[in-house]
């Protein structure tokens, strides 16, 4: 066993005499702050990353989509751009994480590419999680990003790097990686592991939590958040066998979320039809469908919650369009910056939005996050995009 990992254990030995109900308490002074701020008295806002990338032709097309609920039900509750593009003439690329930053801070570019990393971005620029816990008296688990599996860079979309906001403004994050981290935390302090296989998992957990670079010390939970995940696993178990997979797991996180942590915020970041990628047309439309189903029950769960009923917002945007490439026989695998993979839409439905309206006009991706600051009270001062007028009934 290495310095680090012996380290690391005897960390996680401290950890244990504390005991686990003490274990990645939120520090103090970040409760207390809470009290400065006023509480936040708007509307619950739901944001869905309609993710992995998408064509309109087979989401809001209504004789081509393979989102019925989507398209057929919830677009005449609400008002449909059917024209949002990712900029066209800007140096704007049409991926994942990038269209999702897009999305959460409402600006092109203000991030930096961290290439030890892959495909990892840090913004630059404050996200809406931050903008939120800074205006009001929010707590971090009442602003959540619930993220997949397959998308491990963008677990660290939670803050920015801005001075004025940063880490003492971040969101909690719902995912199995996260879980992961939890679980194996746990079993090593309730001593499972003896011997070679603690100084393994030990290590294990160890290369974990160093996929995120700017967490010292472990990851940062509330109690909310330990009894979410404690609950998590008496439930599903261990195993990961038993737990939904894919997208369907994020729906269940977003039920859960809404049942035992009632955010004022939530975003997920849905990516099943990417799958595409492989080759197979039906990992696209049945991603697709997947999204649909899941978006259908999350409405029916907020329909069913007093705290949410009448009082909720849903804002769903992809992170970024696929090419039309008929020369290939699966013409939209790829999404390499054509015209097709900067089209998308943005649908917004709920409390205070226009119902039954459909506008062609073009609008950006940038667009999304000043709305949805405006609809919650508060400014996204470093944004380019415009406020949706629209939207407003």
């Amino acid at each position: 066993m290495g310095p680090n990992s012996l380290l690391s254990r005897r960390a996680l030995l401290s950890y244990g005499a504390m005991g686990a109900a003490s274990l990645l308490i939120q520090p103090r002074s970040w409760a207390s702050s809470l009290e400065e701020r006023p509480a936040y008295t708007g509307p619950r806002v739901i944001l869905i990353r309609f993710g992995g990338g998408v064509r309109r032709r087979e989401t809001i097309d209504p004789d081509y989509t393979y989102a019925p609920f989507l398209r057929h039900v919830l677009a005449k509750q609400g008002t449909l751009f059917t024209q949002m593009e990712l900029d066209q003439i800007k140096d704007v690329t049409t991926s994942h994480g990038e269209g999702t930053l897009y999305l959460l801070t409402g600006k092109y570019g203000g991030f930096t590419n961290l290439g030890d990393f892959g495909d990892r971005f840090e913004s630059k620029v404050p996200t809406l999680f931050e903008y939120l816990r800074k205006s009001f008296a929010v707590s971090d688990h009442e602003v959540l990003l619930i993220n997949g599996e397959d998308r491990t860079s963008e677990e660290f979309f939670s803050f920015s790097n801005h001075h004025s906001f940063g880490v003492n403004y971040r969101c909690q994050v719902l995912s199995l990686y996260r879980f992961k981290v939890y679980r194996l935390r746990q079993q090593i302090l309730a001593g499972v592991f003896q011997g070679q296989a603690l100084e393994q998992k030990t290590a294990e957990l160890q290369k974990l939590e160093n996929l995120d670079y700017r967490n010292e010390g472990g990851y940062i939970y509330s109690p909310k958040m330990i009894q979410f995940w404690e609950e998590w696993r008496q439930y599903y178990g261990d195993s990961g066998l038993v737990n939904p997979r894919g997208d369907r797991v994020l729906t269940e996180l977003v039920v859960w979320a809404l049942q035992r942590l009632k955010p004022k915020f939530l975003m997920v970041n849905y990516q099943d039809p990417d799958y595409v990628h492989w080759g197979f047309p039906a990992h696209y439309t049945n991603g697709i469908a997947i999204i649909d189903q899941g978006i259908k029950r999350i409405v029916e769960a907020v329909a069913a919650d007093p705290d949410y009923r009448d009082n909720t917002i849903f804002c769903i945007a992809p992170d970024c369009g696929r090419d039309s490439n008929q020369f290939l026989s699966v013409p939209y695998q790829h999404h390499f910056n054509s015209r097709s993979a900067h089209e998308i839409f943005a649908l917004f439905v709920g409390k205070g939005v226009q119902a039954n309206q459909i506008v062609d006009r073009t609008v950006s991706q940038v667009d999304v996050a000043p709305t949805l600051a405006q609809l919650m009270g508060f400014q996204a001062e470093f944004a380019e995009g415009n406020v949706l007028e629209e939207v407003f009934a």
